[in-house]
């Protein structure tokens, strides 16, 4: 009986050393509305790691000692959110940390929800810089005990993304990564770049547009900007005012959820530079020749594999990434693209346009989304055709294909000779490319060839 005692007092003395779980601050309307007339600014800092995954406790003890949890020689990952008027936990955090805690890392959620949570919508715009003053003194605290600026990885939620660039600044652009998500747009756009996140914020800096015509900004900020469906409307999303508080704030956190996607899934979201979306609609955007053996960059983390060279454009040519990419309605928001490749050797094939599907070798057919339906065809000069596929497409067994011209003249017994098609999936660079050589289409008439893997000359 006195065992039983003494094990049962000393697991209560452990649970009272360990405290309870910290959690992100319960806030409602009702403070919402005391802040209209007694502001309040509060900063709560919040870690996790694969030590305590599960049950968050303060970075820096009463006593303004480190949390024995936090490791100086693993990279951090700040976690900032945004506007908050309703007061409430955001619904993508607790998700967004186990996702995280895939790799091995200290995730620090900057709450700053009490100055967050305000109808004042300005109000909140301020004390983004208030928040990061604030940081940058717990930031000065970590570094003393051993951290380094470089090992920090900025992921800013809209107001947060403005927060992680004003800390950027007060530490001249020295930490690691900054990753912002559909920064705000309201009461920052136009602002020049010691008014809003800018590239030199920090050593590398990626940014994803979703709400552009909305709460999200629309101007490049980035050392590459991704702009998903061209940065507007996201598919799936609500398209009237109805559906409540869902349309304001859907197309907004989508940025939130595909990065979560690209962290979570085997997705690659391939992106296209180009000039602007009606471009890259348009097919004009294929080639990522510019980014050499690496291929197109890819939203979410592997984004810092294009670091040195996105550096390097900006830095020498002055020359500023904007990418785009297609997604579908639905978590995880993958699609797939190929693009095909003609060389004609007929004078004869000018304007018209292909149509293709590919058959896997279960006898399954996947047909693409096009984009761009007329091409200009000219004698032994590649013509590539970018497709977008909603499911991913291997062990291909066949190439359905089809010609047609783009006038009212159409040639029935017209004959055009190809001298080599090429599919190349450009989401899994890494596989061979598939080609077909020295075949002849009949126009309007569809063919069904065979591929196989290119020999080394033709890629």
């Amino acid at each position: 009986m006195r065992i039983y005692i003494f094990l049962s007092l000393m697991c209560w003395a452990g649970s009272e050393n360990k405290g309870p779980c910290l959690e992100f601050s319960q806030l409602s309307v009702k403070d919402s509305f005391r802040d209209l007339f007694n502001p309040q600014m509060e900063i709560f800092l919040i870690l996790y790691t694969r030590k305590n995954p599960s049950c968050a406790e303060p970075l820096f003890e009463q006593d303004n000692s480190l949390s024995a949890n936090f490791n100086t020689s693993k990279k951090t990952v700040w976690l900032i959110h945004g506007y908050r008027p309703m007061g409430s936990t955001p619904s993508w955090l607790r998700n967004f940390v186990r996702i995280l805690l895939n790799q091995d890392m200290n995730i620090i959620i900057v709450d700053w929800n009490r100055g967050a949570t305000t109808f004042l919508y300005s109000r909140a715009v301020k004390n983004t810089r208030k928040v990061a003053v604030s940081l940058s003194r717990y930031i000065q605290n970590l570094l003393k005990h051993g951290a380094s600026l470089d090992s920090f990885h900025f992921i800013g939620v809209s107001l947060g993304a403005h927060i992680s660039g004003f800390v950027g600044k007060i530490f001249q652009g020295q930490v690691g990564r900054i990753t912002g998500l559909d920064p705000a747009g309201p009461q920052f756009s136009g602002k020049p770049s010691n008014g809003r996140l800018d590239y030199t914020d920090a050593n590398f800096v990626d940014v994803i547009h979703t709400d552009t015509n909305g709460l999200g900004i629309k101007e490049p900020l980035g050392h590459i900007d991704f702009y998903p469906n061209g940065g507007k409307k996201q598919p799936g999303c609500p398209k009237s005012i109805f559906a409540g508080i869902e349309f304001i704030k859907c197309d907004h956190q989508r940025a939130v959820y595909l990065f979560m996607a690209a962290l979570e899934t085997s997705c690659n979201f391939i992106s296209f530079p180009c000039h602007s979306y009606k471009d890259y609609k348009s097919g004009s955007c294929v080639d990522c020749d510019n980014f050499k053996e690496k291929s197109c960059p890819k939203l979410g983390y592997q984004t810092e594999l294009w670091k040195d060279i996105l550096k390097e454009r900006i830095e020498n040519r002055s020359l500023r990434t904007t990418v785009f990419l297609d997604t579908v309605q639905t978590n995880p928001f993958c699609t797939y693209y190929f693009v095909l490749s003609v060389i004609v050797l007929d004078k004869t094939m000018k304007d018209g346009y292909i149509t293709f599907k590919l058959l896997n070798q279960l006898g399954m057919v996947e047909e693409p989304r096009l984009y761009e339906k007329n091409k200009l065809f000219y004698k032994r000069q590649e013509v590539k055709i970018l497709a977008q596929f909603l499911n991913d497409v291997v062990n291909i067994s066949s190439i359905s294909l089809a010609y047609f011209q783009s006038s009212n003249q159409q040639c029935s017994k017209c004959k055009y000779t190809i001298r080599r098609l090429m599919l190349k999936s450009l989401t899994y660079p890494e596989r061979p490319p598939l080609c077909i050589y020295n075949f002849v289409l009949e126009e309007s008439r569809e063919i069904v060839l065979s591929p196989n893997i290119c020999t080394l000359t033709e890629i």
